[in-house]
């Protein structure tokens, strides 16, 4: 059956102000904080991927909708040829260099992503075959059945470059080479980035001539720079600051974001059972959402939160937790990033909370692109990372791969268990949506009996936008920000 949705997701997360329609003149320039500094020089294969969507600047095949379907982006509709094969028939769209979007480059782009190493999180555990197909179509095939490839090729590591983006050493340059409707144009290091409205925009032409995003780190400088009129626009508005906001420059957004502690089961003191177990039993997290996140969080639950609606009621209690061992004086290194204000509080919180439980912790805070790498490395014993569980594919058992299993390309709990594996084998081989989400919830609470991971809260992201600022994209994935119909 041809699948033939809706044009584009602009929409989809628009705020209340939002209005359609070109402005017919040059536009203002919108002026953006954004929390996390590039990690991997922008590369669409990482944590960046998100800034590039964000910005309005790389896009997919598909995207999500509000309601966390595929939606069409460079692809205008698909169907399924067969269980392992999809064909997707593109859109007349133009790289920002002003070359075609044509199969060829699809192909050449969604190959080269598979090929990535590490793999981008949305293609763990898959293998794709793209090939083209007549002039305006790509045929790709994965080697097991995929029911969700559609919403699997929505992630924004799995955006289409022209040809030019990519070097003889696979590294991709998003700058000019991307198909959104702003063109990056200069990066500044790890400080600030220049984006120029893309007039050849499949979707139509942007309202704003362009946008200056600033990357800045600390949260409270973050809402200085709007409070002060500096910026335009200021993502994950610290909790401690928003009372000190003007009156209606405050968005609150529920997500499908869990701040969660990984514990490191592959070595150091939390390869045994029984110390995760202490530590989970040692955690208190109606404290952390109550004092850390002021309200605006709720108590862990699981690994899916109140935003995933269809968790609701159906979690299943974890079976066959370890016992609680003594922690007398054990040493950990706990860690965290600051790009997110409330996780060094949050993980100070922690510290003290294990440490009335008998363990002797060490704290480390750095900058998200600072730590990262030593994180994925298992050189921490444990780890604060607040994570969106839906962002990668829209599909809730992408992040129980990509993060929980043996060969999970984000597994910073070094979590290796055949019985999770099991679990989350079964639920990815799971077509029909209900049974899927059934299955992924068994698989949840598979991983949670490990105690590799202990979910903390279940955030609410606030965004700072100025008076007079429209069309800002409030998504519960946190995966656009920008489109055309955002203005000043």
């Amino acid at each position: 059956m041809v699948l033939l949705l809706i044009s584009g997701t602009a929409g989809c997360f628009a705020d209340s102000g939002s209005e359609g329609g070109d402005s017919g003149a040059g536009g203002s320039r919108l002026r953006v904080a954004l929390a996390f500094p590039p990690a991997e020089n922008l590369s669409p294969y990482g944590a960046d991927a998100t800034v590039l969507s964000r910005l309005g600047v790389t896009e997919g095949l598909t995207a999500l909708d509000a309601n966390g379907a595929a939606a069409p982006a460079l692809a205008s509709s698909w169907r399924r040829e067969n269980d392992r094969t999809w064909r997707f028939t593109l859109r007349e769209a133009t790289f920002q260099d002003g070359t075609p979007l044509t199969p060829a480059a699809a192909v050449n782009s969604l190959t080269r992503a598979g090929k990535a190493k590490p793999a981008p999180a949305a293609l763990s555990g898959v293998s794709l075959t793209v090939r083209a197909r007549g002039a305006d179509a790509v045929e790709v095939s994965t080697r097991a059945p995929d029911p969700i490839l559609p919403l699997r090729l929505s992630s924004p590591s799995l955006a289409v470059f022209s040809p030019k983006a990519y070097d003889s050493q696979g590294r991709v340059d998003p700058a000019g080479t991307a198909t959104g409707p702003f063109t990056l144009t200069k990066v500044t290091g790890t400080a600030a980035a220049t984006l120029d409205r893309h007039d050849d925009y499949w979707g139509g032409r942007a309202q704003a001539a362009g946008i200056d995003a600033r990357f800045i780190a600390d949260g409270t400088a973050r809402a200085n720079a709007l409070r002060t009129g500096d910026v335009d626009i200021a993502e994950a508005i610290p909790v401690s600051q928003a009372a000190a906001l003007r009156q209606g420059t405050l968005r609150e957004t529920a997500t499908t974001r869990t701040t969660s502690l990984l514990l490191n089961s592959e070595a150091g003191p939390f390869r045994e059972a029984g110390l995760r177990a202490a530590a989970r039993a040692a955690v208190d997290t109606t404290a952390l959402a109550r004092g850390v996140y002021e309200g605006h969080a709720d108590p862990g639950a699981g690994i899916y939160g109140p935003a995933v609606t269809w968790a609701a009621g159906k979690r299943t209690a974890p079976a066959g937790r370890a016992e609680a061992a003594r922690a007398d004086g054990v040493s950990v290194t706990l860690a965290t990033y600051d790009n997110r204000p409330e996780l060094p509080e949050a993980a100070q919180v922690l510290k003290q909370q294990l440490e009335k439980a008998g363990f002797r912790v060490r704290l480390v805070v750095r900058e998200y692109s600072r730590l990262e790498g030593d994180a994925l490395a298992g050189k921490f014993d444990a780890f604060v990372l607040a994570r969106n569980s839906l962002v990668d594919t829209g599909d809730p058992v992408a992040v129980l791969a990509s993060d929980h299993t043996c060969h999970g390309g984000y597994n910073i709990g070094q979590l290796c268990d055949t019985d999770v594996d099991r679990a989350v084998a079964r639920a990815e081989a799971t077509a029909d949506t209900g049974k899927r989400q059934d299955a992924a919830l068994a698989a949840e609470a598979v991983v949670l009996r490990t105690d590799a991971v202990v979910p903390l809260v279940h955030q609410r992201v606030l965004t700072g936008v100025a008076t007079g600022v429209r069309g800002v994209l409030l998504d519960p994935y946190e995966r656009t920000l920008i489109d055309t119909g955002t203005r000043r």
